[in-house]
């Protein structure tokens, strides 16, 4: 199959440990950069070599309706210093629910969490929201 429009950005679910842990609102920092050194070779004099010194990843930030207490948990767990990394997927899927992309963060932990804020005169939904550092992002 040809895909000829591009993914929807609002189809995605997320697991963690293998099970699905749907509900999550917005994911991001889904990137990464590698940091490159200018070198100059000698004798040539119109640009500049470039060379690829290290990639970094971002933090990738995860917010939903405030539900289960998972997100907390996990983050007091690391406050109490018993840091369990995991492995967290963001799967993007087509428009028929099948799975398109898959990115892997393998031993992401949180390094904090947030429970929104409460607002008396909106009928917005409660949020909490957890930024995860990892050790790398993959495609699969």
């Amino acid at each position: 199959m040809t895909v000829t429009d591009p993914f929807r950005s609002f189809r995605f679910r997320i697991e963690a440990l293998g099970l699905d842990r749907g509900g999550v609102q917005s994911v991001s920092g889904i990137e990464r950069m590698t940091e490159v050194e200018p070198y100059r070779e000698g004798g040539v004099n119109d640009f500049e070599h470039q060379l690829a010194v290290k990639t970094t990843q971002s933090t990738l930030t995860l917010k939903r309706g405030l539900l289960d207490p998972w997100f907390w948990d996990w983050h007091e767990d690391v406050v109490t210093g018993n840091i369990e990394r995991k492995t967290i997927s963001i799967i993007l899927v087509d428009q028929t629910g099948a799975e398109a992309w898959r990115w892997v963060c393998d031993g992401a932990f949180p390094i904090k969490w947030s429970g929104g804020d409460f607002d008396a005169s909106t009928n917005a939904v409660a949020a909490e929201t957890i930024e995860l550092v990892h050790h790398g992002l993959t495609r699969q």
